[in-house]
């Protein structure tokens, strides 16, 4: 089980209803190995910790703009509460060694799969949220946030990389990246996708992931990082 007195001390916060973090930190391929175990998994934690984060992302991004616009709020906070970005908050406490995973999820990577911290880190909000209320929620993400925010504006993090490739493709070559799912591999419960992204006919980049959406990312990303770096020769005799 969980030492919960050091995970507690890395969150910097003691729960009152200390059944609510073990939830949180229950994986569902855990009660499939486990189904003597009393409690649910964290899958409703999450889906309530979700909106609490949302919530709290807007209400701080509103009150720190006050001049910006409608659209780049919504940018900024969707690049707050974006899966890597909750999964860099989940690694910072070392929230994957504390979850509850079954053998085989775990042996394939579960504790630093994205799809598992950022779950994790929702539902543990949502437990804090349902412990202590929205201002120990508050409390406790905000001071997340900061740098988070530095770094999303210092890579133009608040546009995804599919839409960064995307206006410099259509900019640059007037084409429009095209993303085909090439593989996917596992069981259902740890799927894992491969999806490729062309421009013309030329394979610019491809990438993994727990869905066909953060694989598309991730293609993109490294089609991105081999633009830069002067990698990638087109094919096409118009371009």
């Amino acid at each position: 089980m969980t030492d919960i007195t050091a995970l507690q001390t890395r969150l910097g916060v003691q729960f009152k209803d200390l059944s609510l973090l073990q939830r949180a930190l229950t994986h569902r391929s855990y009660l499939n190995e486990h189904p003597e175990h009393s409690l649910e998994d964290n899958e409703r934690l999450e889906f309530l910790g979700d909106a609490v984060l949302d919530f709290v992302a807007g209400a701080w991004l509103y009150n720190r703009f006050p001049e910006m616009d409608e659209g780049r709020l919504t940018r900024l906070r969707a690049g707050l509460v974006r899966t890597e970005t909750l999964a860099h908050f989940a690694q910072r406490f070392s929230l994957g060694s504390a979850l509850l995973l079954g053998r085989g999820e775990a042996e394939s990577g579960g504790r630093t799969r994205h799809r598992n911290l950022c779950g994790a880190f929702e539902a543990l909000v949502g437990a804090l949220y349902l412990d202590q209320g929205m201002r120990a929620a508050r409390d406790f993400v905000e001071p997340l946030f900061g740098p988070a925010l530095d770094n999303i504006l210092n890579h133009s993090g608040d546009k995804d990389p599919k839409s960064l490739l995307q206006e410099w493709s259509q900019a640059e070559l007037n084409l429009t990246p095209i993303y085909r799912t090439i593989a996917s591999r596992g069981p259902d419960h740890a799927k894992e996708f491969t999806v490729a992204v062309m421009i013309g006919s030329t394979l610019c980049g491809q990438g993994t992931g727990s869905s066909k959406q953060i694989a598309a990312q991730a293609a993109a990303r490294q089609a991105l990082e081999a633009l830069e770096a002067g990698d990638i020769v087109f094919e096409d005799p118009l371009v």
